[in-house]
């Protein structure tokens, strides 16, 4: 089916521009959407009346996208889920999750604006793009981690697998430490050789 685009589509063309595609991607994403019309003689007379229309609509909306955009770019928010001790989420984090922790922090953002490149299933710091306008995209970074105090260890650059490290280094060195002090007190308390 050819249709002709009322708005950038990523992947598929510019405004105006005469595009074919599936007919099943056309009839259940771009005309519900209002993204584009069917390509024919009157809806494309109709387009290039309201070309004028749509195109400052396109730049409005656009300008919008884009003072959010400088407030969101590389903001940093934060997800506490349970995980095991090796840093692996009992489930994952979704486009939901996300668009909640960025609502919550008082920014506009709706799950399909955000586009994860994959699951986010296990502890850390995670880069995630937000498509505000189908020109402007930021990426945000989603901290998730089992709670508030580490997140924060997190966002200063240490691994939950960092600081296991450290617990056990110093639960070592702490056995060590405790097995030189009875060695050195069983000495003292060992009888010399008896003069005899």
């Amino acid at each position: 089916m050819e249709v002709i685009l009322l708005e950038r589509v990523a992947k598929l063309g510019q405004m105006g521009e005469v595009v074919k595609v599936r007919d099943g991607y056309a009839r259940n994403y771009l005309l519900p959407q209002g993204k584009a019309l069917r390509a024919s003689e009157a809806n494309i007379r109709r387009f290039e009346a309201e070309k004028a229309q749509l195109e400052a609509r396109n730049l409005e909306t656009r300008r919008e996208a884009e003072k959010l955009a400088a407030k969101l770019d590389g903001q940093q928010f934060v997800v506490i889920r349970s995980a095991s001790d090796a840093g692996a989420l009992y489930g994952s984090v979704t486009t939901r999750d996300v668009a909640e922790a960025a609502t919550a922090a008082g920014f506009s953002v709706d799950r399909k604006q955000i586009a994860l490149d994959r699951p986010i299933k296990e502890l850390g710091l995670h880069s995630v793009t937000v498509t505000l306008h189908p020109e402007v995209a930021v990426k945000i970074r989603v901290n998730v981690a089992r709670s508030p105090e580490e997140a924060e260890l997190q966002a200063q650059g240490r691994s939950i697998q960092d600081l296991a490290a450290e617990a056990e280094a110093a639960a070592e060195f702490e056995i060590a430490e405790l097995f030189d002090d009875i060695g050195s007190a069983a000495a003292e308390e060992a009888p010399g050789p008896r003069a005899g």
